[in-house]
């Protein structure tokens, strides 16, 4: 049972992964871009989780952390340029 939810929330990130991937590619702003950058980012980040618990591999939690982290650090920063440079 709950193997089956994991393959579900899988297939809805996959679903969010394309349309999040299509706004980054269509985007008609800098900002929609950052912003479809950090959802894909986030998105990401689940299908490692999902992959974790799929797998019962707890490291693969750690690498999701610091993923996250350094995902929020790379958006802050872009989001610092974007408001007035460096």
């Amino acid at each position: 049972m709950v193997d089956w939810l994991i393959y579900l929330a899988a297939s809805l990130a996959g679903v969010a992964f394309l349309l999040a991937l299509a706004r980054f590619i269509k985007g008609p702003k800098a900002t929609d871009r950052v912003v479809a950058f950090d959802v894909l980012t986030i998105i990401s980040i689940t299908g490692i989780v999902l992959v974790a618990l799929a797998e019962g591999r707890a490291i693969y939690l750690d690498v999701a952390l610091v993923y996250a982290l350094l995902s929020f650090l790379g958006v802050i920063v872009i989001a610092r340029y974007l408001e007035r440079g460096f």
